[in-house]
């Protein structure tokens, strides 16, 4: 009898993320069973992911499950996990727009959506959110093109680029884009104190303060903040505390286990001049309209999450709330730039005003992705019967 079994998957870079793509027929259909291999998959838990593919890295421990549509206005479904590095755990509670700007390219190159030159449309049903996200993919040869010249912060070189529309992203997670029905909350943190945060909710929902509230500038790299033990404790006091606020958990202490992917919450302050840690380059305070520092699962964002840039935009836009107090942008406009550790990322946005509180009109984003490698996994037969 054999001693391992093999999964079709496709590991494929989606953004500044990377993944296996896998269909959802190769996986067991009971989901606990099915968690049990793809934590094998990844090599999980192990800090080092070292018997799998995971990469030690949140933003390389992502999965997309793919499968024929469920919904009659989409062609293809689309389930995003985190898979984590410490816990047995698979975080289906959000989304990752960054994976989600693989899934397009995967499905016409599967042959789930037929090809048409020079764009292709595709409809993907967010299964997380239960929303459908339109990915726009340029076509060449029958095949979703990879060469291009657009280019992203966090990714060298260049590619082809996808646009993803988002806006159907509003209230992804708790139905609404101010959870709380305020623009902002005080939450009363234990071993922290008062904290003046606003939570909004469109792509995922985020939890954002004032970097000053943290005595930090909001131009801190990523090892000056994964480094700092006492400040990641008071981030996931705060995070937990606003994830019991808006119902996510019952009691501030469970969200680390239960609830580790979402909210986020990012750190914000005015535009400032800055070295990018990841491109080497000086990024000018004219080039942005404020500085974002995003975390999820205890360690920040290299660069920045595509549907945190969703909901940052979406923040920046809502009079009233920390982002827009922060950010120094033209009401005019709307292309939001949010400066990151890896540079600039921008979001083409539109919040208008409604009875029941804001509506999300336009929420665009470029991105670009490649498939890397494509053929079988090998996952331990012990792990079917265990």
């Amino acid at each position: 009898m054999p001693q391992q079994r093999r999964l079709r998957c496709v590991l494929m870079r989606g953004g500044t993320s990377r993944g296996l793509y896998v269909m959802r027929n190769e996986l067991p259909d009971d989901p606990a069973l099915r968690d049990r291999v793809i934590l094998a998959m990844y090599g999980s838990p192990d800090v080092r992911q070292i018997d799998g593919i995971g990469g030690a890295d949140p933003l390389t421990s992502k999965l997309a499950i793919i499968g024929p549509p469920t919904r009659d206005d989409a062609d293809v479904d689309y389930t995003f996990g985190q898979v984590s590095i410490t816990a047995p755990l698979v975080d289906y509670m959000g989304n990752c727009g960054n994976i989600s700007s693989g899934v397009g390219p995967f499905a016409i190159d599967e042959g789930l959506v037929d090809a048409v030159e020079p764009i292709t449309r595709v409809r993907i049903h967010q299964t997380n959110t239960n929303s459908i996200i339109i990915g726009e993919v340029p076509v060449s040869g029958g095949k979703a093109s990879v060469q291009g010249d657009y280019r992203i912060h966090g990714v060298p070189g260049t590619g082809a680029k996808i646009m993803l529309d988002f806006s159907d992203t509003a209230g992804a997670v708790t139905g609404q884009i101010l959870p709380t029905g305020n623009v902002k909350d005080i939450l009363d943190v234990e071993g922290v104190g008062q904290v003046e945060v606003s939570i909004v909710d469109a792509g995922n929902p985020v939890v954002f303060l004032r970097a000053s509230r943290l005595s930090l500038q909001g131009t801190e790299s990523p090892s000056q903040i994964d480094g700092d033990s006492e400040l990641l404790d008071s981030i996931e006091r705060i995070r937990g505390h606003a994830a019991q606020l808006i119902g996510m958990v019952k009691d501030w202490h469970e969200a680390a286990n239960t609830s580790p992917y979402v909210p986020f919450i990012a750190v914000v302050a005015p535009p400032q001049d800055y070295e990018s840690s990841t491109i080497q380059q000086r990024i000018s305070k004219r080039d942005i309209d404020f500085l974002s520092r995003l975390l999820f699962m205890l360690k920040m964002h290299k660069a920045y999450p595509v549907t945190g840039t969703v909901c940052t935009g979406t923040a920046a836009k809502i009079p009233g709330t920390v982002v827009h107090e922060v950010a120094e942008p033209s009401s005019e406009d709307i292309v939001v730039r949010i400066g990151h550790p890896a540079g600039v990322i921008e979001v083409e946005m539109e919040v208008e005003s409604g009875e029941s509180g804001p509506l999300l009109g336009r929420a665009s984003i470029g991105r670009t992705a490649r498939r890397i490698m494509e053929g079988y996994i090998f996952v331990p037969e012990r792990i079917f019967s265990e």
